[in-house]
């Protein structure tokens, strides 16, 4: 049977537990035609580049397919028809790599990198000092200026 890695976007504002109801569904009629699915990674909840029907948002899953193409045609228009998942991607591939896939291994080591932005500058925003607040650093002024 041919292989396949499928990529699916479902909504923000289903839980993950209904993410894997959606894939068990997959794996279901994929087992019950004799196929098999060799991997399945769920990536998380992560930003979208642009928004797609009206969400930031999107649970993101992997799942390496072992199927015929007929049912694969008919699994891909049963998740394009259902409203919880936003986007689609399919591709037939020669082997299915069962490592984790690079997004979940840099998932792991970019966590703390990121976090560091480096020392925060003494002087506020701008060297000026137009955005400080409150006027901290400001020479205080004395209360007999105009008294002499």
């Amino acid at each position: 049977m041919p292989l396949y890695e499928t990529v699916f976007i479902a909504r923000n504002d289903i839980s993950q537990q209904q993410v894997d109801v959606i894939i068990d569904g997959i794996t279901a009629q994929i087992e019950a035609d004799g196929g098999a699915v060799r991997k399945r990674e769920y990536w998380g909840l992560r930003s979208l580049a642009y928004r797609i029907k009206k969400n930031r948002k999107g649970h993101y899953t992997l799942l390496g397919l072992e199927v015929r193409s007929e049912l694969l045609k008919e699994i891909e228009r049963q998740l394009s028809l259902n409203e919880d998942v936003l986007r689609l991607l399919t591709l037939r591939v020669e082997s299915i790599d069962e490592t984790p896939s690079p997004v979940l291994s840099r998932k792991g080591e970019d966590r703390g990198e990121r976090s560091f932005r480096g020392p925060k500058p003494a002087g506020g925003r701008f060297e000026s000092g137009r955005g400080r607040r409150g006027g901290e650093d400001r020479p205080l002024e004395s209360a007999d200026n105009g008294a002499e």
